[in-house]
């Protein structure tokens, strides 16, 4: 890809984000209702593409019970309030509750108490016993401590999720987690993230998981670019991960990773071109925390909003707009794209012409400034 000179020391290349990409329609069409969106990662089928993202404003056991239900899959934080607490659900409200200046300060108070090995297991369970698909994530800084008791408890898959996630982290005061053995050592799929290039990428699938998370400080709480700075727009990010994954395909003779985009989605027209620049699935927060049975009561938060010493996400408003049902599988009452998120994806693709995700990949997009804030975030 061209280089561009931002100045006589320093070339960059020119990125995209999902709102400067637009999917270009095909000579044939069909029927939406005879495209399938199901998506398999291991041995387990989803009749969504769709991964709800492991925020306490999301997930709770109930909702990833109803999500599961649904078609979809939902990540469970265990590093959240449902492992902190007995009943979270006081603190939960209170968040809605607090003014700005006061959110990030008691958010920090809340998410100071000690994890709890017995939660951990309990809330694994409770959604395990309702029959649909569990999947809990930690952070690479705490997985090696809590890992036996989430396998213990039973859980299908395990996501080690952060800010961004290397195969090779140096630390010279603690001995890091080792991915690759790990991986290896686990009877479990892991998925890994988030990443945002070719080569970080590469390197993920080596150690052996299963799903790659890509992105990072794009979702609507998060701050990480005016934080830390770092940013990589979605669409290029997602393009570059998908050419890894072809490459390790070839690499490893066979195996595949699937391709995991995370965050800057907050319609369905974005989850279409995720999807059609290269993801699997898609990992989403905002459109699900405007759900009616939301933990967030309206509001949206990420992990990252609690950090004691650098907070790197904030406490958002969103509102409500329906049911999970609505929300995923409609019917809509509004145009915006927030609501009917999986049918607007049946037509995208109906319209594009192709009957299943993996075909859809092939899809013709172009560049195309839609007049939109490029990232949204």
């Amino acid at each position: 890809m061209t280089e561009v000179e931002i100045g006589r020391g320093k070339t960059g290349r020119r990125a995209y984000a999902l709102g400067e990409i637009g999917i270009v329609p095909a000579r044939r069409t069909r029927d939406p209702e005879e495209v399938s969106i199901a998506w398999q990662i291991d041995a387990y089928r989803f009749e969504t593409p769709l991964v709800a993202c492991p925020m306490d404003s999301v997930v709770s056991p109930a909702t990833a019970i109803e999500i599961g239900r649904l078609g979809g899959l939902a990540v469970l934080d265990l590093e959240g309030l449902w492992t902190r607490y007995e009943d979270p659900e006081p603190l939960l409200a209170e968040v809605t509750e607090l003014d700005e200046q006061a959110a990030t300060r008691r958010l920090q108070a809340m998410y100071a108490a000690p994890i709890r090995e017995e939660l951990i297991g309990r809330r694994i369970a409770e959604i395990a016993r309702a029959g649909v698909t569990t999947a809990a994530r930690l952070s690479p800084q705490r997985t090696a401590r809590y890992a036996k008791a989430v396998v213990d408890a039973g859980v299908d898959i395990f996501v080690i999720r952060g800010t961004t996630v290397s195969a090779e982290h140096v630390s010279g005061r603690a001995e890091p987690l080792n991915l690759k053995q790990f991986i290896y050592e686990l009877d479990v799929p892991v998925v890994v993230g988030g990443c945002a290039t070719y080569t970080a990428a590469l390197h993920l699938m080596r150690t052996g998981a299963a799903g790659v998370l890509v992105g990072f400080g794009g979702g609507s709480g998060h701050t990480t670019v005016t934080v830390l700075g770092v940013a990589v727009p979605m669409a290029t990010a997602i393009a570059d991960v998908a050419a890894a994954r072809r490459d390790y395909l070839d690499e490893s003779g066979g195996r595949y990773v699937h391709v995991i985009a995370d965050g800057s989605m907050t319609t369905s027209g974005d989850i279409a071109k995720a999807l059609a620049i290269g993801a699997d699935a898609v990992m989403v927060g905002s459109p699900l925390a405007r759900a009616e049975q939301a933990p967030g009561r309206g509001y949206h938060w990420g992990s990252e909003a609690n950090h004691p010493e650098l907070p790197r996400g904030a406490r958002v408003r969103v509102g409500t707009v329906g049911t999970l049902r609505q929300i995923l599988h409609g019917p809509s009452t509004v145009p915006d794209g927030s609501m009917n998120l999986m049918g607007a994806l049946r037509r995208t693709m109906a319209t594009a012409g192709y009957s299943d995700l993996k075909e859809f990949q092939r899809v013709e997009v172009v560049v195309a400034d839609s007049g939109l804030p490029g990232g949204r975030r």
